[in-house]
Order: structure tokens, then sequence, then C-alpha cells
């Protein structure tokens, strides 16, 4: 664990889904093209191969670069109950949520063919510090799926022994879609891949909510149409889900407000959706300084997809020319 300091405090400032056609509006001014993180900590590091503390090693990217299987296909996840359908095209999500500072620098490829995937539109949500997720703070606050728990003595407990299964995930939901219940649309966001099939954002550390480890959802779209409104049309070639290692998470319990939490956190190894396959289920690597992760953290890595493939997380992942059955997403089960 890398060693922090108690009471830091983390910097930071104070629709419908459609298969066929999808629609994201423009908002919040000029977009940020890249975004440094804690000075020191650069945003042109190679997405997938940056370490915690270390540059790159041009041995170690020599050897990914020549690997004769490229990258492996990116672990397809369930979308979970909180997806709504990209109505803000922006790489600075942040609004007015507190947190660490996190700059996301994703690479976007074509696993067959290694070759970047070009004006891609990529996806990500996640909550905030406490566990909230925005257009869903009363569902996602208290046991359900985020945020701090009620204090006192519940009264009026029933006898007995519940029956049934429990819920899987404890995700607030499960993996049903939910209508949003607020116009909020924090830590969301929409952004177009460049041509070597990057792109950024800029972000904050998420918090954890029951029955869940840390993480942060994913889409890629491809085959629509760029316009002035925003993005039209195409596929949804991936849905997946971003994950931290427990050392980073540990330092980030160390920093205000994650410090505040009260929920039991589920860990890496715990959690009901990661695959435990590394970077190709979606592990993040991750680079801050050490002692200072609350200064602001780097998260990288490369997306393999399927182009041709149709990956919507619900359940219905097909692969071209398979049945549902064979494909190797996940059941929708949380968020």
């Amino acid at each position: 664990m890398t060693g922090i300091q108690g009471n830091q405090t983390a910097q930071g400032p104070k629709h419908k889904r459609n298969v066929t056609r999808r629609k994201v509006v423009v908002a919040g001014g000029a977009a940020v093209a890249a975004v440094g993180v804690g000075g020191t900590i650069a945003a042109t590091a190679n997405a997938g191969q940056t370490k915690k503390g270390a540059s790159p090693t041009a041995s170690s990217t020599a050897s990914s670069t020549s690997s004769p299987t490229c990258y492996k296909l990116t672990s397809e996840t369930t979308e979970g109950p909180y997806y709504i359908d990209a109505d803000k095209l922006r790489q600075d999500i942040t609004e007015d949520r507190e947190g660490i500072p996190l700059t996301l620098r994703l690479k976007v490829i074509d696993n067959e063919t290694c070759k970047p995937l070009r004006n891609a539109a990529v996806d990500i949500w996640h909550c905030d510090a406490l566990g909230l997720y925005s257009g869903y703070e009363d569902l996602s606050s208290g046991g359900g799926g985020g945020g701090t728990p009620p204090s006192g003595t519940p009264t009026d407990v029933p006898s007995g022994t519940p029956t049934g299964s429990p819920p899987e995930g404890g995700g607030g939901g499960g993996g049903v879609h939910e209508e949003p219940t607020d116009d909020k649309r924090y830590l969301r966001g929409t952004w177009r891949t460049d041509r070597q099939g990057f792109v950024t954002f800029k972000t904050v550390f998420p918090g954890w909510y029951r029955g869940r480890c840390v993480h942060i959802h994913t889409k890629v779209h491809v085959g629509g149409t760029w316009t002035d409104a925003g993005y039209e049309g195409g596929n949804t070639c991936h849905t997946g889900q971003f994950f931290f290692d427990e050392e980073s998470v540990l330092a980030s319990a160390e920093v205000e407000p994650y410090s505040t939490s009260t929920t039991e956190r589920t860990t890496l190894t715990e959690d009901t959706i990661y695959d435990q396959s590394g970077t190709t289920g979606g592990l993040l690597k991750l680079k801050y300084k050490k002692n200072g992760i609350a200064k602001g953290v780097l998260g990288t890595i490369t997306m393999g997809v399927d182009p041709d493939a149709t990956h919507e997380g619900t359940g219905d992942a097909v692969q071209p020319g398979a049945s549902a059955s064979s494909s190797n997403s996940a059941s929708a089960a949380a968020s």
C-alpha cells in the first residue's frame, strides 16, 4: 500500500435509449483536447503501457506492439441500471463533484487488425466519491447503490427467515435499466477518438457502494455519424467497465471526501462483475505520485473491440454469425 497521510483533501472544483439511433447534444462550450494531472504526470503515455510511478520502457512497448495476437478482445460486461444514452458531448465530466482528479486516456483498436478506431464515440459514466450516480441520486443513495447509509437502529424489524435469492451485485436495481429520476448529469460524457484511436476524459476517482468494487462504465459506438448536433446511428460494439487495483483504492480511502464514507467496500477479488483477467477485463494502469494520490491520477488502457459486433450490455450481446448464448458477455447483474 502506498503510504498516505490521514486527513488529506482532494483537489477539485466545487433519453431514452434507441438501439438503432443515438444522438448526443454538445454541452459546456469548447472541449479540452488533453488534460494533464499532478504536474509531472504526462498525459502522452501510451494507453495500456504505463505503470504506477514509472514511465513505459522501450522494451515493454516493443514487446506489446510486436505480439502476433495484438490485444485480446476486451471483456464485455453488463450495462447496469444507471446508463443514460449519451446526452453530454464533452471531455471534462467533473462538474461540481469533489474528489481526486482523474485523467482517463483510453485507446480503442480493432482487436483483429490492431488498427486504431478513429471517430468512435466513447461513453463513460460512474458514481461520485460517495457512491452517488447522477440521474439516480435517490436510487443510488443509502443501501441500494451507494452513499452513506442512514444512522440509528431500525424499528419494527420483520421476524422470520427471508426466502428467495438475494439480489446479485448490489447495484441498486441489478442489471435492469432504470429510468432517470433527476436531471443531474455529472460524471457522464461522450467524446470521439482521434486518428490514433485515443480519447481523453477528465473526471474524479470514483468512490464505492454496497456490493461493487470501484469501477467506471464505458460504451464504444462505431459506424455512426458526427454532426454539429452530436453523434447519430451506428452500433454499440463494446460495453464494459474499468477497474482499479486495491493499492490505489486503499490510498484514495485516506483522502477526503472518500475517507468520510461509512459504506462497506467490496474488494476487486470479491467483485461479481470483474473477471480477474487484468487489462483484458478492464483493469486500468494507474500512475500517480507516491504519497500524493490526492494531487491526481492518470489511468490508461487499450480496449480491443470487434467493430462489427453488437454488445449493448443488456444480456443480448451477439458476435457476428453467433447466437446470444455463445456471447462472452456477462449476465446483467449490477451497475
